[in-house]
């Protein structure tokens, strides 16, 4: 089965994040702007300082568990952030 991963977080995070996607075996991702509310307030995707992206990731079980355990090592105590996995069923499964 194929995971899909979503990490929403600070968008000052994202070229970072992206090097730690990429050495950490995801062969592609989508990254969206993202808004909203959570524990640390309001998101507002419009402005620089505040403003959260989304992150998701198709890819094997493996990789999203790794992905998932460097991220908290890293990011959890110092961003804001949010990670979650789901099982998705994917047309094209060869891609990933």
């Amino acid at each position: 089965m194929i995971k899909l991963l979503t990490v929403v977080c600070e968008a000052a995070l994202e070229t970072t994040l992206l090097r730690d996607l990429e050495s950490l075996d995801a062969r592609g991702y989508t990254v969206t702007d993202a808004r909203g509310k959570g524990s640390r307030g309001r998101r507002d995707a419009t402005w620089g300082p505040h403003a959260n992206i989304r992150i998701e990731v198709l890819c094997n079980a493996q990789t999203a568990s790794a992905i998932c355990k460097a991220l908290r090592e890293r990011y959890y105590d110092n961003y804001s952030m949010v990670l979650f996995v789901a099982d998705v069923e994917v047309l094209r499964p060869e891609k990933f």
